[in-house]
């Protein structure tokens, strides 16, 4: 009897006890550690910080305006700096005074800048505010370096204007020509200064003709036919003709053609009734 007892024991153990609730308890501990060690990885600093600068970003455009709005006025005066010869400093600055009690902030000064560049006389305008409520233009005017056609003045730089106080620009030499070659004009006159002036001749001025004939014109008042052919070597001819022949009478000389092979035909002046001579 008690064998048998001894045998089952062994063969059915009984299951041991178990705990009631230990299995779920469990898994919620699991969820609950996922959930911490997220929330710990996250950099709060960070994301803090973030939203701070984000705020700021949008706060500070609204901010900026308040703050002009709040110091804007009118302007109440435009200084006009700048050496001016061709510009009437009056007639600008009555231009430059429209933009008086307009808005100190508001105004658009690239809008004056290209106003006042329309001016014939105007190569460039700056323009700048200075506070509290006033502008500031600096005029840098066109420099002429010839007259052009009959009506037009030619820059330094090759550009073309018209004003209407075309004689402020003074004593300059006489250019003329077709408005497409005026840079061309400009070489050749370039070309012909220091050769002539180490003569002892002034270039006073240089014509194109629409068929493309040259003509030089001195400051003594002799005129120089070199054509449309072989320019420079008529005009190195004529300087060693001059040189050899009608420096000393250059009084006398009205017309010189430089368009001959082998020398130049030379018109007097009527003084001495001699109409003409080939040199």
């Amino acid at each position: 009897m008690i064998e048998r007892v001894l045998l089952r024991s062994r063969v059915m153990p009984e299951d041991p006890p178990k705990r009631r609730g230990a299995t779920s308890f469990t898994a919620e501990q699991e969820r609950f550690g996922t959930f911490r060690a997220l929330w710990a990885a996250i950099p709060w600093t960070q994301v803090g910080l973030g939203g701070v600068i984000v705020l700021l970003a949008a706060l500070v455009p609204w901010g900026a305006s308040q703050v002009l709005t709040a110091l804007d006025r009118q302007i109440m005066s435009v200084d006009v700096k700048g050496t001016l010869v061709g510009e009437n400093r009056t007639e600008l600055e009555q231009r430059v005074n429209t933009w008086v009690g307009k808005s100190f902030f508001a105004t658009d000064l690239a809008e004056i800048k290209r106003d006042l560049e329309q001016r014939p006389w105007v190569e460039t305008a700056a323009v700048q505010r200075v506070w509290p409520d006033r502008l500031q233009v600096e005029i840098r005017e066109k420099k002429p370096l010839a007259y052009w056609n009959d009506d037009k003045l030619v820059s330094r730089s090759g550009v073309l204007f018209a004003p209407e106080s075309r004689d402020a620009a003074g004593a300059l030499p006489h250019l003329s020509g077709p408005d497409d070659r005026v840079r061309d004009v400009i070489e050749m006159a370039r070309s012909m200064v220091d050769v002539l002036a180490a003569h002892g001749l002034v270039f006073a001025g240089l014509t194109l003709e629409q068929r493309g004939a040259w003509t030089l014109h001195l400051a003594n008042g002799i005129e120089v036919a070199l054509g449309r052919d072989q320019v420079e070597q008529r005009f190195e001819r004529f300087i060693t003709v001059y040189e050899g022949q009608l420096a000393t009478r250059a009084d006398e000389v009205k017309r010189v053609d430089a368009r001959y092979t082998n020398g130049v035909a030379v018109q007097w002046r009527p003084l001495n009734g001699v109409s003409a001579n080939k040199s």
